[in-house]
């Protein structure tokens, strides 16, 4: 009895070349088909985000729209009012609001173009490795079919061969359509991808002008608002003086605040004495003395807001990477970002404070008093009556931390009760 012959060497590099394209495209058909169907879809699902990144993104979407709700109501506003200095404060506050939105839609865009990035880069590995195999395959084929017939007749033993690589090739032909069409799909997962990817890049872009334009209309608003309060130059820089000369006496920021919460004490003490008495119609008429006006009340939820589009790196109590507990909430801002006042107040302080970059210290009456840092350019001077909203400053570079608190009585309060 004959030994089995062995398999012909090119019917061997067939099935091994099969075996391969079969193995590498079997795996993971489906990692994108949730993301970009036949068509190649171009709807983002925040669904396949990580959670701090799916909890960014939903959060800089609900900034987004709460701040072009804010601006649509001031324009409304300031097209009613009828004093030009009411309307050029609303208005400013209007154009930080958008742009803000605009800042919240940049957020939004980044994080998903970093995930459509990164699934990208994954995509496109397993089609290079699914496509290996297949172009292997391919060149021998494409071997055997430039072989005359008659050559295969002439040579030992390429009858044998030709018999056995017909054999392997009928036997994996159903196998090789049926892998053909999981790549198309992978293939229109991936022109998905790239729809998704065209697209955030297109709405970045946008934000990232209307931002541009924002910010113009912003400056030539407060541009505006500076020459009409020329005529109080002169008492807001002694009251400036004062402040700078307080800031230079304190300690650090906290003896600074408290320095300056003394000050608004005696301010609002001054303010509260009984007017003058009127001036009797008769001389025998009783004489009464104005009372003071009522005193303010802590403010009521949802009217304290956050200054800054981001996301929150440190709560209030938290200890931070030095040991120390935080008195306020520490921001992570984009590179440029608008701050806006958090709550209706007097500018107590507004400049540069020991590290800390500007500053600007609100007061909001009654023993309530803010502080923002970590500016790199400031809208206020000190003496400046704001609404909340109020264009406060811009942050410096991306990644800079913006520092917020809030007290009463000099003791700090959790910002994040009072905010809706």
């Amino acid at each position: 009895m004959k030994p089995a012959r062995p398999a012909p060497k090119k019917a061997i590099w067939i099935a091994l070349g099969a075996a391969a394209l079969t193995g590498a495209i079997g795996g993971g058909v489906h990692m994108w088909r949730s993301n970009a169907n036949s068509s190649g879809a171009e709807i983002f699902n925040p669904d396949q985000l990580a959670g701090q990144e799916r909890r960014d993104l939903l959060a800089a979407q609900k900034q987004s729209a709460e701040a072009i709700a804010r601006s649509k109501s001031l324009e409304e506003e300031a097209a009613k009012a009828q004093d030009q200095a009411e309307k050029l404060k609303i208005q400013a506050m209007a154009v930080a609001a958008r742009i803000q939105s605009a800042e919240a839609d940049i957020q939004a865009a980044q994080i998903k173009l970093t995930d459509i990035n990164r699934n990208l880069t994954v995509q496109q590995d397993k089609l290079a490795r699914q496509q290996k195999p297949l172009m292997e395959l391919t060149a021998l084929l494409q071997q055997l079919s430039r072989r005359p017939p008659v050559t295969v007749l002439a040579q030992p033993g390429s009858l044998d061969e030709l018999v056995h690589a017909r054999a392997v090739i009928e036997a994996i032909t159903p196998v090789v359509e049926e892998k053909s069409v999981s790549m198309r799909r992978e293939l229109a997962a991936l022109r998905g991808i790239l729809q998704q990817q065209n697209t955030e890049i297109v709405a970045l872009e946008t934000a990232q002008t209307k931002r541009t334009e924002q910010r113009a209309v912003l400056t030539k608003l407060e541009q505006q608002g500076r020459s009409r309060a020329r005529q109080l130059a002169s008492t807001a820089r002694m009251e400036a003086d004062r402040a700078l000369g307080l800031g230079e006496r304190a300690r650090d920021i906290s003896a600074l605040m408290s320095a300056l919460e003394d000050d608004s004490k005696t301010r609002q003490a001054l303010a509260e004495l009984a007017g003058p008495p009127p001036r009797p119609a008769h001389v025998d008429a009783p004489v009464t003395a104005t009372p003071p006006p009522p005193s303010g009340r802590a403010p009521a939820k949802g009217a304290y807001r956050l200054p800054v589009v981001g996301r929150v790196l440190t709560g209030f109590g938290e200890v931070d990477d030095s040991g120390v507990r935080s008195r306020g909430i520490k921001m992570m801002a984009g590179q440029g970002a608008q701050l806006v006042a958090p709550a209706d107040g007097r500018v107590s302080y507004a400049g540069e404070y020991r590290g800390y970059g500007k500053i600007v210290i609100l007061d909001h009456g009654d023993g309530w008093i803010s502080m923002v840092a970590g500016m790199i350019a400031l809208s206020v001077a000190v003496g400046d009556t704001l609404d909340a909203g109020a264009p406060l400053g811009r942050a410096g570079a991306q990644g800079d931390s913006i520092l917020v608190e809030l007290r009463r009585g000099g003791k700090p309060v959790d910002i994040m009760a009072l905010i809706s």
